[in-house]
């Protein structure tokens, strides 16, 4: 099964890089879903949770951001955000 390269970045950190089966944030638009084979995105995020599922069973993470951008490209996910706070998937 295939999975998605994701990192989460702060304004001043990375906050964290691994392998994930999905994400989930909430844009401008509404929220969204991504998974593997996703196209090709750009989006602007808005006030929100951040939820990470992990590849194959593994840990799920969430943060909080304070808006920013989230950019999907040949299953790698990177999200930017001004602010990140860690919580509890």
């Amino acid at each position: 099964m295939s999975s998605l390269n994701v990192e989460l970045v702060a304004a001043d950190r990375k906050v964290w890089s691994g392998e994930a089966s999905m994400v989930r944030a909430r844009t401008q638009e509404g929220e969204i879903g991504i998974m593997p084979g996703h196209t090709p995105l750009l989006g602007v995020l808005i006030v929100g949770d951040v939820v990470i599922s992990g590849a194959e069973g593994g840990e799920s993470r969430s943060a909080h951001i304070d808006g920013g951008f989230l950019s999907v490209d040949h299953d790698t996910v990177t999200i930017v955000a001004e602010t990140v706070e860690t919580t509890q998937a």
